[in-house]
């Protein structure tokens, strides 16, 4: 069995860390073929280092354009490597442009497809990343569904349900890993370097498309924020995406009151979260991470493609308005951190590398 995975965004590499410790452990062939989708040095090559995973075969160095650029960019790049090396099951995680991309050019090609993190919905057509992860689950061979939930998502839209496995999600795997490793002494540093205490911020992710490319809803985003730092008298920090910081500049939005920080590598950022006192955040794998963490989440959306969080009374959505972001805040910061984990028990790697053992050994 020759393994390929396809990754190109922070949020990927995390998620597919335990696959490829897995992989490596158990001595099976695989390369890791990295589109470029993030290509700076914090949102990227970090991940590699901290994480102590093997650096990409090949790096397509795509970078940012258009979703018709980046996408076309990203399957001739694709199809190209598959062709040469010719591997048995090509796995993509979760519903970026990386994703459809990895996706359609392994079945066009004729290759396995396994597609980590499948059947999430948040019924919103409007979102790109919704079209990506429904193009994805209903090319793919197999389908590795996180939770109960996301299997009957995919049989409720008519996928074979022999083609569906319900493993966990890799975050857990992820958080449980690598939380010790934040937990020494670099973590203590960001605190420090932050001036911020334990316990005594709140911590902000804002980067989606539906949110930072529309002027209304980035403004009452940053309002709300503002609104929740004059309130509890307590720091927001907000470690900021390039392109995000770009539509502040360009749309004139005052975030006076918030700190910004430049994009912070996964240890530092893991940890923050794990000492936050809310999480802000419209980012479903910081929804995930905040819940295993057991940090209260006010989602910056109207909708979640993450439904346990909010079932389990981990997670509120808030939208964007300022006033309501507020009021959420006040919610959440009263509730217990009891409650259950919905997303598995941190071996979801193992089961997704034994699944494909049975299927190509």
């Amino acid at each position: 069995m020759k393994v390929s995975i396809v990754l190109g965004t922070r949020p990927e590499i995390i998620k597919m860390s335990p696959i490829v410790r897995v992989l490596r452990r158990k001595g099976l062939d695989f390369f890791i073929l990295h589109t470029g989708q993030h290509y700076s040095y914090n949102m990227d090559q970090v991940f590699f280092e901290q994480l102590k995973l093997p650096q990409p075969k090949y790096n397509l160095k795509v970078g940012s354009g258009t979703h018709a650029e980046e996408t076309g960019r990203m399957i001739i790049g694709v199809e190209r490597v598959l062709v040469e090396e010719k591997p048995d099951v090509v796995l993509v995680e979760g519903d970026t442009n990386t994703v459809l991309a990895g996706a359609l050019a392994s079945v066009k090609v004729g290759v396995t497809v396994g597609h980590v993190e499948a059947g999430l919905r948040s019924f919103d057509r409007g979102m790109p990343e919704e079209i990506n992860r429904v193009v994805a689950d209903h090319v793919s061979h197999l389908l590795f569904a996180p939770t109960e939930r996301a299997r009957e998502n995919l049989l409720r839209e008519g996928v074979d349900e022999g083609k569906v496995f319900v493993t966990g999600n890799t975050i857990v795997d992820a958080v449980y890993q690598n939380l010790k490793l934040a937990e020494s002494g670099l973590g203590k540093g960001v605190l420090e370097g932050l001036g911020v205490a334990d316990g005594d911020y709140f911590l902000a992710t804002v980067h989606r498309q539906e949110n930072v490319d529309d002027p209304r809803r980035f403004k009452g985003i940053v309002d709300g924020l503002k609104l929740v730092q004059e309130y509890f008298g307590l720091p927001v920090i907000y470690p900021i995406h390039p392109r995000s910081r770009r539509r502040m500049e360009e749309y004139g939005l005052d975030a006076e009151g918030i700190v910004l920080t430049e994009p912070l590598d996964y240890l530092s950022f893991l940890f923050l979260e794990s000492r936050a006192k809310l999480i802000f955040t419209d980012s479903g794998g910081v929804q995930e991470e905040a819940c295993i963490l057991r940090v209260p989440c006010v989602t910056l959306r109207d909708n979640t493609e993450r439904p346990e969080t909010l079932e389990v009374g981990a997670n509120t959505l808030a939208g964007v308005d300022p006033q309501r972001i507020l009021e959420e805040a006040k919610t959440m910061i009263e509730v217990g951190r009891g409650w259950s984990n919905p997303f598995g028990d941190g071996r979801a790697g193992e089961r997704i590398v034994g699944i494909l053992e049975e299927r190509f050994f």
